[in-house]
């Protein structure tokens, strides 16, 4: 019997960030190390996702995860029973085969991906070593880049402007934790800012400013406004970074942007978005057109990818023939990833190889309905994927990925370094 054999998973519904219910899972093994993970869920989602179990009915809204924990406590832990957690790729394989759908729509990508984390967990806990370094070895020294939300918008705060992630990262920073220094001043001054204005609605999901504005450009002046009164310099210290989400207003060719009252084709929509690069410093646009739309994507990634960092979420889904597809059409420069949209850990690390194989960026990332779970501010450094966005700076389920990111850098400490500006995707000519 070995030490790293699974002894024991146990499943349980717990609430996220948003108070709706998502599936936790404990996994014990024969050594008594635990693993426990939380399973996040998105509300902007691409349609190639693996799929959450949600339970329907008035209870919760339809958003009870019953039967998703049920899995886990039944079929899940039954079929893991005696597997060792140190082979992930065979846990996981486990899993998939278990679940014998595409969309992992019989078992829940909630409840795989909850099993799957906390295996990882659990076996990191058996060789008495943080996740990052049991996932990377000792070369796991590299502290991420982060892409940090200071405007939300989009699904994240009822559409009040189409945009939905107006962020900041700091390609000037030294280290991790001054990126967090400068984030957290600009931050502060851009709520100062849209407080001093009258154009202050509140919080979005992930923690950002839920703004006031007329047009969705009004939001990238304000953040470059903010930036300067922080007293950081645009561009070369803070720079912007977007999420433009455009499946969610966008499809077939057409985008509507109601704050704008524009509708404008694939063509517009690409030179709307390069005037807005040559206009103010932004380095990454993640799903600048809309999942659908390959050929648009390949025009905006031709006119601007040489310069900024294209990136795919809903249009590539953190999967690894999906980013080859891309790389290949010419369309993007970097990967999203993020472990419930496909529903274990070894079907995401495996979209991060492909990314490295067709010369592509990466960013771990956190989704909107979140936890205190920190397993992704490890990926992003056992990994070694560069970057890592999780959300704006406030919001005990963000500052929780943060804060873990920090006590990380500690403890590398002259062995780490930080991944700065270099992490950021550009495209070869």
């Amino acid at each position: 019997m070995k030490e790293t054999e699974i002894a024991y998973v146990h499943g349980r519904r717990v609430w996220d960030s948003r108070g709706r219910p998502t599936v936790e899972a404990d996994v014990l093994l024969e050594s008594g190390a635990v693993g426990r993970a939380i399973a996040p869920a998105g509300a902007s989602t691409g349609t190639g996702e693996a799929l959450d179990l949600r339970d329907g009915g008035t209870a919760f809204g339809g958003y009870d995860v019953t039967r998703a924990v049920g899995h886990v406590n039944n079929d899940i832990a039954r079929a893991v029973l005696h597997m060792d957690a140190a082979d992930q790729a065979a846990l996981d394989a486990k899993l998939i085969e278990l679940d014998g759908t595409p969309s992992k729509s019989r078992l829940g990508a909630n409840a795989l991906i909850a099993v799957s984390m906390a295996v990882a967990q659990a076996a990191a806990a058996a060789a008495a070593e943080p996740l990052y370094r049991y996932l990377g070895g000792p070369s796991a020294s590299t502290l991420p880049l982060p892409q940090i939300q200071i405007f939300g918008g989009g699904a994240h705060a009822a559409r009040r402007v189409d945009i939905q992630d107006f962020m900041v990262t700091c390609p000037g920073a030294q280290n991790f934790a001054q990126a967090l220094n400068w984030t957290a001043e600009v931050y502060r001054a851009a709520g100062a800012l849209m407080a001093e204005s009258g154009a202050l609605a509140g919080v979005a999901d992930e923690g950002g400013w839920w703004p006031a504005f007329d047009s969705n450009e009004q939001a990238l002046e304000a953040l470059v406004r903010a930036i300067e009164k922080a007293g950081r310099r645009p561009g070369t210290e803070v720079a912007i970074a977007l999420d433009v989400a455009a499946s969610q207003f966008g499809h077939g060719g057409t985008y509507t942007l109601g704050l704008d009252k524009k509708e404008l084709d694939t063509e517009s929509m690409v030179a709307l978005l390069a005037g807005w690069v040559r206009r103010y410093p932004i380095v990454s646009i993640e799903d600048p057109l809309s999942e659908d739309d390959h050929a648009g994507f390949a025009a905006f990634t031709a006119e601007v990818g040489s310069r900024i960092q294209v990136v795919g979420d809903d249009f590539l889904v953190s999967e690894a023939s999906r980013v080859r597809e891309a790389a290949l059409r010419g369309a993007a420069n970097c990967v999203l990833l993020k472990p419930n949209q496909r529903g274990t850990l070894t079907e995401t690390l495996n979209a991060w190889k492909a990314a490295q194989d067709v010369g592509f960026a990466g960013i771990v990332s956190a989704r909107s309905g979140e936890t205190e779970d920190t397993t992704i501010a490890h990926l992003a450094v056992g990994w070694g994927v560069g970057q890592l966005k999780v959300g704006s700076f406030a919001r005990s389920e963000r500052m929780a990925k943060w804060n873990e990111a920090l006590r990380i850098e500690e403890a590398l400490s002259v062995r780490g370094s930080f991944a700065g500006a270099a992490a950021l995707g550009r495209s070869k000519r």
